[in-house]
């Protein structure tokens, strides 16, 4: 029998019996690489738009900057700010949390804005804490579809930008997502119709 002199092979080894071992239970059992769909740049805005217009029950939304443009109709932001009051006008459950800030700085003023104009089409919004600032950009549909990146619901991140999102069907994952949702929003304050 050959003896093995690779004196690597013992590190490798541990390293990868090491890194099993971290990534494993960091994987939710509720979610397997199957289950995940990258979604990248321009390709988010169709993708979220789809997923809000065949919603059937409930649309969490939480948005780092949610931009309404007055001048421009048709941007992209606005059609998927359009779509959810639509789902609201359907009977759905949409919330939607936004960030703010003490300061009125452009993303507080943009997304005051937003708020205002969900709001009067029914949508329950929120503003969160202003001590605290909540970065998400994730839409939670059907307490199961998980849409999640670095996408903000502007002109340049859905039309310029170079972002990336992943799509995950995992009812395991939306309920903790849904849960997180619940707790910043029992921080914030709600906009008034």
């Amino acid at each position: 029998m050959k003896k093995n002199n690779n004196p690597y092979l013992p590190g490798k080894f541990f390293l990868f019996f090491f890194l099993g071992l971290i990534l494993i239970p960091a994987i939710s059992p509720g979610a397997s690489p199957r289950d995940a769909q990258l979604i990248t740049d321009t390709n988010y805005f169709p993708l979220a738009r789809k997923i809000i217009q065949e919603a059937k029950s409930s649309i969490r939304v939480m948005m780092f900057e949610m931009a309404f443009y007055e001048k421009h109709p048709q941007t992209p932001s606005n059609l998927l700010i359009k779509e959810l009051i639509a789902a609201r006008q359907r009977g759905l459950k949409v919330e939607v949390i936004l960030e703010v800030k003490e300061s009125r700085d452009r993303t507080t003023v943009r997304n005051q804005q937003t708020g205002k104009i969900l709001a009067a089409g029914g949508v329950e919004v929120i503003y969160d804490s202003p001590l605290k600032t909540m970065h998400a950009k994730c839409l939670v549909v059907d307490e199961q579809i998980i849409l999640l990146g670095s996408t903000n619901w502007t002109f340049y991140a859905l039309t310029n930008n170079n972002e990336v999102s992943i799509l995950l069907h995992s009812p395991k994952l939306a309920k903790e997502l849904i849960h997180y949702f619940n707790q910043v929003k029992a921080t914030g304050q709600q906009e008034r119709k």
